[in-house]
């Protein structure tokens, strides 16, 4: 389709729009992410924290609290990257889709789920909202995928939410945090499309997130909690965590 010659027809044709206003990969979403991530992952020793093969410390916690159910299920890892989650919900026996847009991450991640000889998660290279994910799923996992989608993908994500996230399912992100001790960048939606960039990644306050996923029910947003290098899960103070239910 030629969007310069009056063919937007549907919501889909606008999103469309919208994502052209980013450069190439200047939102690590739209064309020319892939690329970008692919870069991030190929050095698997530089010092990045989630490079740690541990899950975070949030999901650890609602299993243990038993905010999630421990026996297994159907779960969707959005953003999986190296599949540190992914192969954690699979150690409790979950049936798990894993999906990237970097193929770089999704083999590393098929790496380690060799080494870990986890045969229950299936890994998607690819876009999420285009991808042929096979829903209801009991829990749909993100860790940080969120917080890198330009302000009009919230409403792909929703949409992608609605259709595979089980009555009674759960989702439970980790997202940039604003304010004091935060990341990313705080500037109002309409200044992201203006720079034709997100900045490396949108800050939202817990409020901002429980009016995002108003139609689903607050279980708990809290600060993740800091972890040290020796403990078996990761934490960073500077990510919101947040679990939501499906009524």
């Amino acid at each position: 389709m030629d969007l310069n010659n009056r063919d937007i027809r549907t919501v889909d044709d606008v999103l469309t729009l919208l994502d052209g206003l980013f450069a190439p990969g200047a939102d690590r979403w739209t064309e020319g992410g892939a690329d970008w991530w692919d870069g991030f992952y190929a050095d698997r020793d530089k010092p990045v924290p989630f490079f740690v093969a541990k899950p975070d410390e949030n999901l650890v916690s609602y299993v243990e609290r038993g905010l999630l159910p421990a026996g297994g299920g159907r779960a969707l890892d959005l953003g999986c990257g190296p599949g540190r989650n992914s192969l954690y919900l699979a150690s409790l026996g979950y049936e798990v889709d894993a999906v990237d847009l970097s193929a770089t991450a999704i083999r590393w991640a098929e790496e380690r789920a060799a080494e870990a000889g986890a045969e229950t998660v299936r890994f998607v290279c690819g876009d999420a909202f285009a991808a042929a994910l096979d829903g209801p799923y009991d829990l749909v996992y993100d860790s940080g995928c969120f917080h890198h989608l330009p302000p009009h993908r919230r409403i792909s994500y929703l949409a992608l939410l609605d259709r595979v996230l089980a009555p009674g399912g759960h989702l439970a992100l980790t997202a940039f945090a604003a304010g004091e001790g935060g990341m990313g960048s705080e500037l109002p939606d309409a200044e992201f499309y203006r720079k034709g960039g997100l900045d490396g990644g949108l800050a939202y306050t817990d409020a901002s997130l429980r009016g995002i996923f108003a139609d689903l029910t607050d279980v708990e947003v809290r600060r993740m909690h800091d972890e040290t290098a020796d403990s078996p899960a990761f934490g960073e103070a500077f990510l919101w965590t947040a679990l939501f239910r499906r009524p």
